[in-house]
């Protein structure tokens, strides 16, 4: 296998090293290949990943985001990019579970507050919109030539995506990082950095706050904390309801997001069972939100 078809020794070969490296494969990526480089007494991510045209990723926006995120402290330094690479400093800490996050929700929301409001001060270039409702139409036509095995459900996809929309209603537009999984944070002991920009864009913060509770699990209770620490005021059901549309819509959203990977995606990992999994969240959700429509 040649150097540019194999990943870990495209890293290998990157002049930016000091000598000779050994690059380690890290777990977790279902976008990306990514590698822990020590070089010397420094440590190094880096992400290696084409654009994923059936996704919206752009590696360009990624970069933008990711320069921006680290002028706003958001995000670790980018060390080195060219096409398909993307090395960053590594943060020394602990990923978070959603058990973490919800035992420090003021934290959590501060650190997406600052992302949603400061990066876009220090974004460069063209950059991209994230919404949702565009994505699940896109994804719908993408899972109808691709022959999906749940196309006979596209319709009621579409239909649900539709009156979704309705109930959001108009948005407050904010820099969006929109895959908001326990995952993607990262304490190192004294604070938290939020990580992996690939689907970064202006949106409505509230799809950053459903994916938190959603991605989550957080209670109800937990989720107009949520709401009131973002907002800085008390909840309204007006606003309780238009959140659970958008937290509905992120689930169809990641629910159609695995089911063209299923399609499309190369990367070793049981899609099929995540769409299954994020199904059942699906309908728990939007049963949700027809019961407060109903109310």
């Amino acid at each position: 296998m040649s150097v540019s078809h194999d990943p870990r020794r495209r890293v290998a070969a990157l002049s930016i090293w000091r000598g000779p490296v050994e690059p380690e494969p890290l777990g977790g990526g279902i976008t990306n290949t990514n590698f822990l480089v020590r070089d010397g007494d420094r440590r190094f991510v880096v992400r290696v990943g084409e654009d994923i045209p059936v996704h919206g990723v752009m590696r360009f926006n990624e970069l933008a985001a990711s320069r921006a995120a680290q002028a706003a402290g958001v995000s670790p330094a980018v060390v080195h990019a060219e096409p398909g690479i993307l090395v960053l400093e590594h943060i020394e800490g602990r990923t978070l579970e959603p058990a973490d996050v919800r035992a420090r929700l003021e934290q959590v929301v501060a650190l997406v507050h600052r992302a949603h409001h400061e990066i876009p001060k220090h974004l460069r270039g063209p950059a991209l919109v994230f919404w949702v409702f565009h994505v699940v139409r896109d994804y719908a036509h993408t899972l109808e030539e691709g022959g999906s095995r749940l196309r006979h459900r596209l319709p009621e996809f579409l239909a649900m995506a539709a009156r979704l929309e309705r109930a959001v209603g108009p948005i407050e537009l904010v820099y969006g990082h929109n895959d908001l999984l326990a995952a993607n944070l990262i304490d190192d002991g004294e604070r938290l950095w939020l990580i992996d920009w690939d689907y970064a864009g202006f949106n409505s913060p509230l799809f950053d706050l459903g994916g938190l509770v959603s991605n989550n699990e957080l209670s109800a209770a937990e989720r107009d904390r949520v709401l009131e620490l973002y907002f800085d005021r008390p909840v309204t059901d007006e606003l309780r309801f238009r959140a659970q549309a958008m937290l509905t819509a992120s689930l169809l959203r990641e629910t159609m997001w695995s089911l063209v990977s299923e399609l499309h995606s190369t990367i070793d990992f049981d899609f099929r069972g995540y769409t299954e999994e994020n199904l059942g969240r699906l309908d728990r959700a939007f049963a949700t939100f027809e019961e407060m429509d109903g109310r």
